[in-house]
């Protein structure tokens, strides 16, 4: 085992320790995985925040040839689907947090109540239709939705969010799942006003004249071929 790869395997668990401290992931929900070289290194099948461990994740191609006694997990397939699809993905998260469940059983997007949605990409988090765990047609419609996006729901499921860099994917399912929280309560009395596109055009300019002050405090700007996209540090 290289340095490098070892060096991928301490971050991917100590990142899922963190997102199960984060109360993100409970039991063996969710999954986390990361970018090596043509490949991904991704937390094993019913990996917990207990149980995960430097020898037990699992080296996947983006076909599902895997080495090692244990199984990747069960969503690898949704994991791969996103870094073949998108180069500048370095790592993917995918967690059952509650108020991503609660918005995403509904299959409904996460509107643009709050300025704070733009941090993924747009005026909105879009939710994709459920599918069965572990299905082809799971990995597509997250993939696809990521277009330009950096995190979508999954309806009746969970979260996903892709990344440069574990640091960042995870810091994207947390303010995710503070989103969707501050939705359902916003919810709770009445439905919230949304930003206007001429909101989202004034704050996207804004954002991109405090292009390094943003950085400092954890979100980094990043121009794409079509407009500005955000993506969480």
């Amino acid at each position: 085992m290289t340095e490098d790869e070892v060096s991928l395997r301490k971050q991917l668990v100590e990142y899922y320790q963190k997102v199960d401290a984060l109360g993100l992931n409970e039991m063996s929900s969710g999954n986390l995985s990361v970018r090596f070289r043509d490949e991904m290194l991704i937390s094993p099948n019913g990996a917990t925040g207990d149980s995960i461990s430097l020898e037990n994740i699992v080296r996947c191609s983006f076909n599902g040839e895997y080495q090692g006694k244990r199984l990747p997990s069960s969503e690898w397939r949704m994991h791969a689907s996103i870094y073949v699809k998108y180069a500048d993905a370095g790592a993917v998260v995918h967690t059952h947090s509650d108020y991503c469940v609660a918005v995403a059983s509904h299959e409904i997007s996460l509107p643009g109540f709050h300025y704070l949605v733009g941090v993924f990409g747009g005026g909105d988090v879009p939710c994709v239709p459920y599918s069965t765990f572990g299905r082809e047609k799971l990995a597509k419609d997250a993939s696809d939705a990521l277009a330009e996006r950096t995190a979508c729901l999954l309806g009746n499921h969970g979260m996903i969010a892709k990344a440069p860099n574990l640091k960042r994917a995870v810091n994207q399912a947390q303010r995710l799942e503070i989103m969707c929280r501050q939705y359902v309560l916003a919810k709770q009395i009445g439905e919230p006003k949304k930003l206007t596109k001429t909101d989202w055009e004034d704050f996207f300019k804004k954002a991109d004249e405090i292009r390094d002050e943003l950085e400092l405090i954890g979100v980094t700007l990043e121009d794409s071929k079509d407009g500005t996209t955000w993506k969480m540090s």
